[in-house]
């Protein structure tokens, strides 16, 4: 059935992004992290446009796009490491959290708009114009890239891929800190962001779910500004933790009164406590690493963000299944505040930072 197909592709998407991430972030310590985005950006547009010519021709085939699928997660697997690297290497140290927060604002106004814009040009030139002009799109950050005069980052001597991988794994394990980061990182994204799978399930209607989509949206707008407003700040790993309680508090909250006059309030909330988390948490990773590690540590705290969504939902679905939606996403929400304020009381070293 289509549901089936439609699954079988996200899962060709994602599994390229949890094999080869990694790697992508050993090969953004050994190259040109610029050089490396734009073949990524190449390879994703050569996908869309791909898509575009099998739609006007119809030819299309589910194998045809599962592969086109793979090929995109897998050019994203390696670009993420050097996007993420390169984002120090374009800003003074202590505006970083500014930068990182501003490209959050960018990434979620794109999701918002996205399908906004992609409804009027399906409308106007049809499904093959729709991918057409998403292909067209990489263009414009191609050519940016291409015009970007940045200095070689310091590169490291040169060893076994594997070695060099095991190097990564290593500071992150000791790095104390990084390590909290990313399991922070991972508790976050699997007990919290199932509740953005399972939205719909307590929507009352079609409007009901935009509603609470657009109040997620706006208050993560919020949440981003409100980082690149602060900028480097002292306290900044107490703050993370502190937010990250409340916000398993928040989404409890909204899950036993999903239809009350406050889930709006309660949506808009959790939207801004999500986006200060990973702004914050991106943040931190960023001014924690030396630059010849960069892509390697953020290929390990990219991995633990990715991963953890699909899991945490797949756990989440089958309990769902067995009881029902509230229940389980509070239990998930109050599990994730425990972990926070356990660091939050007993980590030293995020408190710290």
């Amino acid at each position: 059935g289509s549901a089936f197909i439609l699954g079988l592709d996200t899962f060709f998407a994602e599994v390229p992004l949890l094999l080869f991430t990694l790697v992508g972030g050993v090969v953004a310590d050994r190259h040109d992290r610029r050089h490396l985005l734009m073949a990524s950006q190449t390879l994703q547009m050569a996908c869309a446009l791909a898509l575009a010519a099998m739609v006007f021709f119809d030819v299309t085939r589910v194998s045809y796009i599962l592969a086109l699928s793979f090929t995109a997660g897998l050019a994203q697997a390696f670009g993420g490491p050097a996007f993420q690297s390169l984002i120090p290497a374009l800003v003074p140290r202590q505006h970083l959290p500014n930068a990182v927060a501003l490209n959050s604002i960018q990434f979620n106004l794109a999701q918002a708009l996205g399908p906004l814009i992609g409804v009027v040009v399906l409308a106007a030139l049809g499904m093959a114009g729709c991918f057409g002009i998403n292909g067209l799109s990489f263009l414009a950050v191609i050519a940016v890239l291409g015009l970007m005069r940045l200095p070689p980052p310091p590169l490291g001597k040169r060893q076994r891929m594997l070695t060099e991988l095991r190097g990564g794994l290593s500071y992150v394990r000791h790095g104390g800190a990084l390590l909290a980061l990313t399991l922070l990182a991972f508790a976050t994204t699997s007990l919290a962001l199932p509740l953005r799978t399972f939205l719909p399930v307590f929507a009352v209607n079609d409007a009901h779910l935009s509603w609470m989509m657009a109040s997620v949206g706006a208050g993560s707008v919020l949440g981003a500004l409100v980082v690149a407003w602060l900028g480097k700040f002292d306290h900044m790993g107490r703050t993370l933790l502190v937010v990250q309680v409340l916000f398993g508090g928040i989404i409890a909250a909204f899950a036993l009164l999903p239809n009350s006059g406050l889930s709006y309030v309660l949506l808009f909330l959790s939207g801004t406590a999500l986006l200060m988390i990973f702004s914050l948490t991106n943040s931190l990773v960023q001014l924690a690493v030396p630059d010849e590690l960069r892509g390697r540590v953020i290929s390990i705290y990219l991995v633990a963000f990715r991963g953890g969504m699909p899991l945490g939902s797949l756990v989440s679905g089958y309990f769902i299944s067995q009881y029902s939606a509230p229940p389980v996403i509070a239990i998930n929400a109050l599990l994730l505040s425990l972990v926070a304020a356990a660091f939050l009381i007993w980590n030293q070293q995020v408190r710290e930072l």
